[in-house]
C-alpha cells in the first residue's frame, strides 16, 4: 500500500479505526482480532484507538487492550503506528464525560502505556477539548509527555482552526496530527483539513463513511458516490475513501470496521484513482 506521513513517520494511506470493536454492538473478541489481523495483512500500518473506547467505566481501556493483544499475537510482527487518545472518561451509566486537566492526561497516558505494553506511545492525542480547562493547559501536558519520551508524536482531535494553530504553538511546532469528523454527510471540517494541508499536519478523518451502516447505506444517501462506484465497479465505500485521499496528501482516513471483509474493501481505496471530473462531482454532491 502507498504511504503517507504523520510527523515524519510513514504509515499506510488508509488506517483502521478500532472503535467499533469495543463499543455497543461490538463483535466477539476473535472476530475483532481477525479484523485487525486482516488490516495488517493487507498493508495497513496505522491503528487508531482510545482509552475510552469501551462499553463504559467497567471495561474502560477495552479497545487498547484488544489492539495490544492483536498486535502481539500477529505472526508477521508488522511495524504499526498505534494512535491512542486521552481526555474522555466514561461514567457508570456508559455516558461520555471530559477531563482535560494536565494531571489527568499524564495519568491517562501512563495507563495507556501499560495497556498497550509499550515504552512510548506512537501518537497520543487529546481526545476532545474540555471547556472547563484552558486548551493550552491540556496541550501543554502533551508537550511534557513528548519531552519526557512517553509519546513520540502528539495530536489533537475535535478542534477548530484556531485551536490547531494554538496547539501547534504550545507544542513548539510539533503538532503531528488532527483528527476530526469528516465524511460525505459531515463536511464542516473542510477548513481544518485545508489548514492542515497548508501546515503539513496529518488530517485523520474519523467516521469517514458518515457512521453509516456499510457501503449500501452510503450509496443510498449520496447518489453521486453510487454513480462513480458503478463506473469503477467498486463499492461506494471505496470511492468515498479515495475521494478523501485525493483532497490533500496529508489526509489519512481511519474507517472503522467489525469484519475482515469491510476493512479489506476500505484498504483497496488506496489503489483507486478518480478523475478530476469525478472528484469535482463528489465535492459538489450533497
Amino acid at each position: 500500500m502507498q504511504q503517507r506521513s504523520i510527523g515524519g513517520v510513514h504509515v499506510s494511506e488508509i488506517g483502521l479505526g478500532a472503535m467499533p470493536l469495543s463499543v455497543a454492538g461490538r463483535p466477539g473478541r476473535q472476530q475483532a482480532i481477525d479484523t485487525i489481523h486482516a488490516a495488517l495483512e493487507v498493508g495497513i500500518t496505522l491503528v487508531d484507538t482510545a482509552d475510552a473506547y469501551s462499553l463504559g467505566a467497567d471495561d474502560f481501556g477495552h479497545n487498547e487492550e484488544l489492539v495490544a493483544e492483536a498486535l502481539h499475537n500477529h505472526p508477521l510482527g508488522v511495524d504499526v503506528l498505534v494512535a491512542t487518545k486521552g481526555g474522555h472518561t466514561r461514567a457508570a451509566d456508559g455516558s461520555w464525560e471530559l477531563d482535560g486537566r494536565p494531571e489527568h492526561l499524564v495519568a491517562a497516558c501512563e495507563a495507556s502505556l501499560r495497556r498497550l505494553g509499550v515504552e512510548a506511545i506512537g501518537l497520543y492525542q487529546l481526545h476532545r477539548p474540555d471547556p472547563k480547562v484552558p486548551f493550552a493547559e491540556s496541550v501543554g501536558a502533551l508537550a511534557e509527555l513528548l519531552d519526557a519520551g512517553k509519546i513520540r508524536l502528539a495530536g489533537v482531535s475535535n478542534v477548530d482552526p484556531d485551536q490547531i494553530r494554538e496547539a501547534d504553538a504550545v507544542l513548539g511546532g510539533r503538532l503531528a496530527a488532527v483528527q476530526n469528523e469528516f465524511s460525505p454527510r459531515f463536511r464542516h471540517s473542510e477548513p481544518e483539513l485545508r489548514l492542515c494541508a497548508e501546515l503539513g499536519i496529518a488530517f485523520l478523518p474519523w467516521s469517514p463513511l458518515g457512521g453509516m451502516n456499510g457501503a449500501g447505506e452510503l450509496g443510498r444517501r449520496h447518489r453521486a458516490f453510487t454513480e462513480v462506484a458503478r463506473r469503477h465497479r467498486v463499492s461506494p465505500q471505496r470511492v468515498c475513501l479515495a475521494w478523501m485521499l485525493a483532497k490533500a496528501p496529508v489526509v489519512v482516513p481511519i474507517p472503522g470496521s467489525t469484519r475482515p471483509e469491510t476493512i479489506l474493501d476500505s484498504a483497496a481505496a488506496a489503489e483507486l484513482r478518480l478523475t478530476p471530473e469525478e472528484i469535482a462531482t463528489l465535492d459538489a454532491s450533497t
